[in-house]
């Protein structure tokens, strides 16, 4: 049975469709942790202060949850627990003080702790109250603070660990959820080789057989359904194959991605500011060498002690001038996901000590997403984001104008020709 799962493992990793590789190993998988737990800071703020509200719509949490629900195929439909539905009276953490008021303490101790005991004993205390429908749901809020102790959870989840173990884990209950998480970390230690200390690798294989795109290895030593599961092995490479055409222009976001930030860079030199790319983004390939190429490899004024400095480091492409080594523009680029992750960035950026010298703040993405992004926009999250001034500057108009700006531009002013204003009205 061992050597039918590490076959099963080895065979799932090289899937080009499979979870490993279309969302485990995608780098905006990283790049939203950050985010979703400032976004999960807000939510406490609001529960604490008492302006949370009793509706799901238009809420701190739909944000959040949205962004989640957006991160590839093995969160869709992450939102479905949280909707209020009011008939139900489910889940009884909007029009219930007492209950929503716990559900914040829930977050707030996951916030802060780093130890197993305190994240299991908070879900404990959770779990006493009995709050209608508010069940282990909330793990995949849980798995972004913290991935290496809490597994992502959802009905396909559940399926692959009971196909592949044999057990009969049931939905909705915190007590099977907690029995499932202890044998998933069981699992994940004897592959660990082959997976992660990130638990999002072993959910993503347990979603992949739970939703069917693999067959569990037979669990008892029949040769002839041994050949069976073989072949449905067989079948699913031959199926990937077939995929790869389409996985081939969701892969060219990626390096449409690249591209904007390498516009960007070289943009930015031209104009005579010193270049910031995104820490995670600066050994990509580019061109004829790496991203990151002629720009700076320690961004000035972030310490490990600086507030928000993580996620600062994450923005896309940053302009700083030369002399006082102040950051002069950010720029995220946001070409199919959600806008959200980019937008927290800006704000750690802006609300921090080190803005004094910011001048515009762009969102770079393609000409066709500026009716999206403004919608996004109305949500009650982005209120700051009139105040913060952030601009639209769409692929057409900088693909057009930046070979001229290049050579004859000075300063921001060309940059701002060519981007609008966005509000959050």
């Amino acid at each position: 049975m061992t050597d039918l799962i590490r076959d099963l493992i080895l065979r799932w990793r090289d899937d080009p469709a499979g979870t490993y590789q279309s969302w485990f190993l995608w780098d905006e998988r990283i790049k939203n942790f950050r985010s979703i737990r400032r976004g999960l800071q807000q939510v406490v703020a609001e529960i604490t202060a008492g302006t949370f509200g009793v509706a799901y719509r238009g809420s701190s949490l739909e944000t959040v949850v949205h962004s989640i629900a957006e991160q590839r195929q093995i969160f869709k439909g992450a939102d479905h627990a949280f909707l209020w539905k009011p008939k139900l009276r489910i889940p009884d953490i909007y029009e219930n003080p007492a209950n929503q008021k716990a559900f914040g303490q829930l977050l707030d101790t996951c916030l802060c702790c780093n130890t197993e005991e305190h994240v299991v004993s908070a879900i404990h205390a959770i779990d006493a109250r009995k709050i209608k429908g508010l069940g282990p749901a909330v793990a995949n809020l849980l798995y972004f603070l913290h991935p290496t102790i809490m597994p992502p959870f959802n009905t396909a989840i559940v399926k692959g660990y009971n196909a592949l173990t044999g057990s009969k884990v049931k939905l909705g209950r915190w007590e099977e959820y907690l029995a499932m998480r202890q044998g998933i970390l069981k699992l994940n230690a004897i592959y660990r080789s082959l997976l992660s200390n990130d638990l999002g690798a072993i959910g993503g294989l347990l979603f992949d057989l739970g939703s069917g795109r693999y067959s569990a290895p037979p669990l008892e030593g029949d040769e002839t359904a041994r050949k069976l599961w073989e072949a449905d092995l067989h079948q699913v490479r031959e199926q990937s194959a077939k995929e790869a055409r389409i996985l081939a222009a969701e892969r060219e976001t990626d390096h449409t991605h690249t591209e904007i930030q390498g516009w960007l860079r070289d943009l930015g030199h031209s104009l005579g500011y010193d270049v910031w790319i995104a820490a995670n983004d600066r050994s990509r390939p580019w061109q004829n060498g790496k991203l990151g190429d002629g720009c700076l490899s320690v961004l000035p004024g972030f310490t490990t002690e600086t507030q928000g400095a993580e996620s600062v480091r994450l923005i896309d492409v940053l302009w700083l001038d030369q002399e006082s080594h102040r950051i002069v523009a950010a720029f995220e680029v946001e070409h199919s996901t959600t806008i959200y992750s980019g937008i927290v960035r800006m704000l750690d950026l802006a609300l921090g000590s080190e803005a004094q010298a910011l001048e515009g703040m762009f969102l770079v993405a393609p000409d066709k997403r500026e009716a999206d992004v403004r919608e996004q926009l109305r949500r009650p999250a982005f209120s700051r984001i009139a105040d913060l001034k952030v601009r639209y500057l769409p692929y057409g108009a900088l693909e057009k104008d930046r070979k001229a700006i290049e050579r004859f531009g000075h300063g921001l002013k060309p940059i701002q020709a060519i981007s609008h204003l966005l509000t959050s009205v």
